[in-house]
């Protein structure tokens, strides 16, 4: 019977370190997804940043382009005699 407890006890002990280091593996795994939490939201703010940036770059490329076709037509008209 003793030697049955003793084992039992030892059973117990290795249970116990096993679980510990369960805690500190789960510990830095909490940490590592707190750190991967805050990098993506520093890519959030970035993807919004090139949003407007490319909102930005179709208002300037519509204008050019109408800047453009008034020059072409002002020059049609003009090669043509119109003006």
């Amino acid at each position: 019977m003793e030697a049955r407890i003793a084992r039992i006890e030892s059973d117990v002990a290795h249970l116990r370190t096993d679980v510990a280091d369960i805690k500190v593996d789960v510990r830095s795994l909490r940490d590592k997804m707190d750190a991967m939490k805050d990098s993506i939201g520093d890519v959030k703010e970035s993807i919004g940043d090139v949003k407007e940036s490319i909102g930005a770059a179709k208002i300037r490329a519509m204008v050019f382009y109408f800047v453009l076709a008034a020059g072409v037509y002002g020059t049609m008209a003009r090669g043509f005699g119109w003006i």
